[in-house]
């Protein structure tokens, strides 16, 4: 197991940037999936910067207006001029705060659900992935599912999405704070991908309805069937989701 002093701050900010080289990447893809509470800060990390961009990119490609890109005829600027953009300073300072603790809040409720948190990290760190996205690639279907039914200790399945427009990809074993948890992932034709996590032991297993999470352009479906947890993640609407959730459930149950 990756040890937690393994990897530096700056790291992570670079992984969450794409600053890595591959070999760096992968490294510090399975540190993540081996430290969840890392894990969770990466995907806050991301979080952020999506944030950001929503909040500025339109504003930093809007031309300089004309009025303001005139030479101007004094170097004194107003003392009236230097209270109003103080003003604003303040009031954007007070908007991002008040964004930044709307996402810590949101952050404190995802880690509050197992299932979720766990969910929306793996897509997050897996997916990305070109070499290595998953252990065990689809053209080993067979020994994927039954080495992930044997070390889950209760048979899976691995749904078939091609109705939904989406392949499978292969899988992967994950550690979760229960014991081990699969995770399969799906591709469609355009390279967006999906992914089905699996987790067994689960507590306050009364509920069986779809759940509904999002996070920025990340949405997720999970449900709950006696002692097994699953989560369908990804990044498409609502709609079609909920009907992929619907086309998992019913193979499940076959």
């Amino acid at each position: 197991m990756i040890q937690r002093y393994s990897i530096l701050e700056n790291e992570l900010q670079a992984f969450v940037d794409g600053q890595l080289d591959k070999e760096k990447h992968a490294f510090i893809a399975e540190y993540l999936n081996a430290n969840p509470e890392e894990a969770q800060r990466v995907a806050a990390f991301r979080q952020q910067n999506d944030l950001m961009h929503d909040l500025f990119d339109d504003v930093l490609s809007e031309p300089v207006p004309e009025k303001l890109s005139k030479k101007p005829s004094s170097s004194v600027i107003k003392p009236g001029f230097q209270m109003a953009a103080a003003i604003c300073l303040l009031v954007i300072g007070g908007f991002i705060g008040w964004i930044m603790h709307a996402n810590i809040e949101q952050s404190i409720i995802v880690a509050e659900n197992p299932i979720v948190r766990q969910a929306m990290n793996a897509h997050v760190v897996y997916t990305p992935e070109v070499k290595h996205p998953v252990e065990v690639d689809a053209s080993q279907e067979a020994h994927l599912v039954k080495w992930l039914s044997k070390r889950l200790d209760t048979p899976i399945k691995s749904p078939d999405l091609t109705a939904m427009g989406y392949q499978l990809v292969g899988g992967r074993l994950l550690a979760s704070d229960t014991g081990p948890a699969a995770m399969f992932m799906y591709e469609n034709n355009t390279g967006e991908r999906l992914t089905l996590l699996v987790r067994t032991k689960v507590a306050n297993n009364s509920e069986t309805a779809f759940r509904f999470h999002s996070r920025n352009d990340l949405r997720m479906f999970y449900w709950i069937d006696g002692s097994i947890g699953y989560a369908i993640t990804g990044k498409i609407n609502k709609s079609n989701l909920l009907d992929i959730a619907h086309s998992v459930y019913q193979q499940i149950h076959l």
